[in-house]
């Protein structure tokens, strides 16, 4: 995993895809559970993702928006966009291992 981020040294599945789904804009949480189903076919508990979304805040990689409805959104902050672009070419350079060495 990449060094050069200390809040990266704490990256999960479940924060991975939160980013992947706020870097779309803000969304609140059943949104969010929404959305990763559909594009990742993964389906989160709330309590796995309010969990994320702690630490995620916590590490200033998102933060909550102010809203006028009961729902909380939130929103990724552009360390968390530098994080996530970091993340993702992590992943593509074990998927271009990976692939190579099964071909």
């Amino acid at each position: 995993m990449a060094r050069g981020n200390q809040a990266l040294s704490r990256f999960t599945d479940v924060a991975l895809l939160v980013l992947i789904s706020l870097a779309e804009g803000p969304k609140h949480g059943y949104r969010m559970i929404g959305d990763i189903e559909e594009f990742s076919g993964t389906s989160l508990e709330p309590g796995t993702l309010y969990g994320a979304l702690m630490r995620l805040e916590e590490d200033g990689l998102i933060e909550a928006v102010r809203s006028v409805e009961r729902h909380r959104p939130y929103r990724i902050t552009e360390t968390g966009r530098d994080a996530l672009r970091e993340q993702l070419g992590l992943l593509r350079r074990i998927e271009q291992a990976g692939v190579s060495r099964v071909v």
